[in-house]
């Protein structure tokens, strides 16, 4: 038995798999003051139906690291930065709390300037007064070697509650998005903890335990207490349950658009040839451009519960959620009202419905039915026009899925998979908007859950190896081991995918899954006057992710 779980911005979804079969599904309303209770109420819901015995697994799909952002209710951070020459500190400051320290390390990783102690402990004593519990350290180049960051951090002393470091979140170049994500990690590491806490604490309420995940943006799955380390990557996780539960549950084999409709924001996804698309550099928020891998999505302010206004002579949708529906006890009229008044959801109090909608459609000189007719077409146009806007944005660029990068790649799709609670009122209206075949899978309304439950756990590495100065380094475990100058890049292949298969099995991944691959591998030889005097080999392999290997498509039924 499998539990999946999505915390999402209007509604808790819950469901208990045995193999792809659901045996029970729970939808409550969020708790934005507390997520973690919506959590348990759904999962002690869930448990009623089977013994804890019975469960092998939970996985959660949380929004908290991205509320926390985009509220901005995230910890004040300290950044240390050694930044040595080019970009100027002015451009890479996050805030007033961002402090320079002298140390430099060249793009090969070799030491130029070393880590003054002193000036370390002079910057975090000033953090430190000024109460700041939260540091992230970032050098340029950690990616190559990690060495300043670990120096920094062993100067800073004790003072902190938690480190982030730089070299920790990703093997990928660029010192700026290095900097936004190292923030953004120790920004939201406090309540990640506290969440992380609460969920140990139900736990333990059990004799018999089950391991628990966590869904990453990437639309892979981290164990729970590896996650604390890493809150940043869990960013993003509701748009990755939308895809991972649409992969799950429909049969996705061409070029399509996904989307998840739901209270208060619809997001899109699309796949090339049946399979998702991927940010290439990393994930932005809140303009905080990352490298966070995760897959492509866009979030619009439209959905079921959007606030409908009449402004200026026309229907005005979203992007702000008052609350539910007038239907079910809401404060105002929003796209759900209008299709109960239509007649395309037998769900909610439709004379609630209708006494919200008549005000607005007196003031438009329209009937009741005209105006419930307008919003909701109001409402597909809105997201069938982001659709379409996502699509010229993907074909204006190179292609990137999870697996590959599609050279010349145009994105055609005549699919439309839809979930989510208004999915099946409003799929058929967008599908003839946008052209397209509509599919709504089974269990739409709980495909989140599903998605999350049944994605396997997910990693990358990147190995650096020197041949000139006999070093190799694991990037992501700030680990360096010496080698010999006739180290070859088929050992590199090989020490890379060896220790990401530990690296995925120490982050609660199965035997089973591990469908690693190689995503980087180049070699340039290193010349000095007219001498080769060594070899700079960069690996770089991945746990792809997808589903778990004994799930395959088509659906829980």
């Amino acid at each position: 038995m499998i539990l999946g779980i999505d915390v999402g911005g209007t509604h808790t979804d819950a469901v208990l798999l045995d193999g792809r079969k659901v045996v029970k599904k729970v939808k409550v309303l969020t708790n934005p003051e507390d997520l973690g209770s919506s959590l348990l109420e759904v999962t002690r819901e869930l448990l009623e139906a089977v013994s804890p015995g019975e469960v092998t697994r939970a996985v959660l799909s949380t929004t908290i690291s991205t509320n926390a952002i985009v509220q901005n209710k995230v910890s004040p951070v300290g950044m240390i930065l050694a930044n040595g020459p080019g970009i100027p500190p002015s451009l890479l400051a996050i805030d007033e709390n961002s402090q320079f320290v002298s140390g430099y390390m060249s793009h090969r990783g070799i030491p130029v300037t070393p880590v003054n102690g002193r000036e370390v402990e002079e910057v975090a004593g000033k953090l430190q007064i000024k109460g700041i519990e939260q540091v992230g350290i970032v050098s340029k180049f950690s990616s190559r070697n990690p060495r300043l960051e670990l120096d920094i951090e062993k100067a800073a002393g004790s003072r902190f509650r938690h480190v982030s470091l730089g070299h920790r979140m990703s093997g990928n170049l660029n010192y700026p998005r290095r900097i936004a994500t190292t923030f953004l990690n120790a920004a939201t590491w406090e309540i990640f903890r506290q969440f992380v806490d609460v969920i140990n604490a139900f736990m333990d309420s059990f004799e018999e335990k089950f391991p628990i995940y966590i869904l990453k943006a990437d639309g892979g799955t981290l164990e729970i207490n590896q996650s604390v380390k890493y809150p940043a990557q869990t960013i993003l996780s509701g748009p990755a349950a939308s895809i991972m539960g649409i992969l799950s549950l429909s049969d996705c084999g061409e070029d399509a658009i996904a989307l998840d409709i739901g209270g208060t924001t619809t997001d899109i996804a699309l796949f090339a040839d049946g399979v998702p698309l991927l940010e290439p550099q990393g994930v932005t928020i809140e303009k905080h451009k990352t490298l966070i891998r995760g897959l492509r999505t866009k979030p619009i302010g439209v959905g079921g519960d959007s606030a409908v206004r009449y402004e200026q002579g026309s229907f005005v949708i979203g992007p702000e959620r008052l609350g539910p529906a007038a239907a079910f006890g809401g404060p105002g009229p929003t796209p759900t009202d209008a299709i109960i008044v239509l007649g395309l959801a037998a769900t909610g109090d439709r004379k609630k419905a209708e006494e919200t909608l008549k005000p607005l459609a007196e003031r438009a000189g329209l009937s009741l039915e005209a105006a419930a007719e307008e919003i909701f077409n109001g409402a597909c146009r809105l997201i069938s026009a982001a659709v379409s806007e996502m699509i010229e944005a993907v074909n204006n660029k190179p292609v990137y899925t999870i697996h590959e990068l599609l050279e010349g790649r145009i994105l055609k799709p005549k699919i439309l998979h839809v979930v989510g609670g208004p999915a099946e009122a409003m799929a058929p209206r967008i599908g003839e908007i946008l052209d397209c075949t509509v599919s709504i899978p089974p269990n739409a309304e709980v495909a989140n859950a599903i998605g999350a439950a049944l994605s396997r756990t997910t990693t990358e590495l990147t190995v650096l190896a020197d041949t000139e100065k006999q070093t190799l380094t694991f990037v992501e475990e700030g680990i360096q081991i010496p080698i010999s100058s006739t180290f070859s890049r088929e050992e590199a292949r090989e020490l890379c995918l060896d220790h990401l298969k530990k690296r995925a099995l120490s982050f609660g991944a199965r035997e089973e899954d591990l469908e690693m691959e190689i995503t980087e591998d180049q070699s340039f030889n290193m010349i000095r006057g007219f001498t080769m005097t060594g070899r700079n080999i960069r690996i770089k392999a991945q746990v792809k992710p997808g589903l778990m290997a004994d799930f395959g498509k088509g659906g829980p039924g």
